[in-house]
């Protein structure tokens, strides 16, 4: 009986209480309901998948644009697909934008056996829409007015530090970012069509997977993991398993099977020619090229030789010389070698995952224009040497 009586005291002044300061009972409870729903809207916000996040973000705008890496490759397109095709059924309309060259015979037959429609563009501001998405890239380049851009999203899978204002999802240790994007469309519960659709269909039905951008999706994991072989990780794998489904058996063996162009055949022959080999590295001048994409195919086709399990090919075009390099070997890390050759040069550019790498260096920089005394191709190449050997 006292417990009871103790109890109703306690009711009884609470009561008194509140009527004698409703404001301040009322702010209360104001408060705590506030808090209640900030904590529903955060649950609710944090429980969302990135695809999902992606999604309300890419709708609040009506016009963005789909920037891929100034030469697209099979990994890009495909992900600049899967961009367009995330805001299928909603008021936001996507431009899939590059601006430099698609060349090498794969990226060329990708475009071609899906038929797709990219756009080109030479400077910024070609670009007319209200928001930039960056995918398989997290910082714009290779074209007048890119360092300018400020990406309201960004998805990656290499290494660096450019993010969205709005959205950022680079997971560095994935084989490719179509990975990424598999991932996406499975979590929402996207459906396969049933339909062998073409390219031109991407982005027009919501909900689905065109067939063009599941085989597209499949190649572009295919080709960065060199056929699940190099980079990959068991995401990877599960991706290509979710898209078997919903892919084109003939289409992807026509993308992965294009005739070879003369001069990559050329440029491969003068790599092997003329390669310098210190065991286990080589390093190989291909000279002037017409096409740029001849000089990664050349770097593939010099890391097979036996006894050699890291490699840099460099090759000219118009004033600049682009370098490509290759690893096997788990003590070179090639972006980072790359990167370390180039670091003082003027203008140049250079970096890359533990296997694969790549770069730029305008000639004249090379030879003393602007801040340094230049170097000399002969001190270039002793540059990779030293940085594969991991003395730079």
């Amino acid at each position: 009986m006292t417990r009871v009586a103790a109890g109703g005291l306690q009711v009884d002044a609470a009561a008194a209480y509140a009527s004698e300061n409703p404001l301040l009972v009322a702010g209360v409870a104001v408060v705590l309901l506030a808090l209640l729903g900030a904590g529903i809207w955060l649950y609710r916000y944090l429980s969302r998948t990135p695809g999902e996040r992606l999604r309300r973000v890419l709708a609040d705008y009506d016009r963005i644009a789909v920037l891929m890496h100034p030469n697209p490759d099979p990994d890009a397109m495909a992900s600049a697909l899967a961009v367009d095709q995330l805001v299928a059924g909603t008021n936001t309309s996507a431009s899939l934008l590059y601006s430099g060259e698609i060349r090498r015979p794969e990226n060329r037959a990708f475009q071609t056996v899906l038929d797709l429609d990219f756009n080109h563009i030479e400077t910024s501001e070609d670009i007319d829409a209200e928001a930039v998405v960056l995918v398989d890239h997290n910082t714009a380049r290779g074209f007048p007015g890119a360092e300018g851009i400020e990406p309201v999203a960004v998805i990656d899978h290499h290494p660096g530090n450019g993010t969205g204002d709005a959205f950022t999802d680079v997971r560095s240790d994935y084989g490719a970012c179509a990975t990424i994007f598999a991932d996406y469309l499975e979590q929402l519960e996207f459906e396969f069509s049933d339909a062998q659709s073409s390219g031109s269909e991407v982005g027009t039905s919501a909900g689905t997977i065109p067939c063009a951008l599941a085989t597209g999706l499949m190649y572009g994991i295919q080709s960065d993991t060199k056929s699940l072989t190099n980079g990959c990780q068991s995401e990877d794998f599960a991706a290509a398993a979710f898209l078997y489904e919903g892919m084109d058996n003939d289409q992807l063996n026509r993308i992965a099977n294009p005739q070879v162009d003369a001069e990559v055949l050329e440029v491969k022959s003068r790599a092997i020619t003329d390669r310098e080999v210190r065991a286990p590295y080589a390093f190989s001048d291909v000279g002037e090229v017409s096409n740029t994409d001849a000089i990664p195919q050349a770097a593939d086709e010099l890391e097979t030789l036996e006894g050699v399990s890291a490699v840099v090919v460099v090759g000219e075009k118009q004033g600049t010389m682009r370098i490509a390099g290759r690893s096997r070997d788990d003590r070179v890390h090639i972006g980072r070698a790359i990167e370390a050759v180039v670091d003082d040069i003027p203008m140049a550019e250079g970096g890359g995952h533990a296997r694969m790498g790549g770069g730029k260096v305008p000639v004249e920089h090379m030879a003393g224009l602007g801040p340094g005394d230049g170097i000399s191709r002969e001190d270039f190449r002793e540059r990779v040497f030293d940085a594969m050997s991991g003395e730079l």
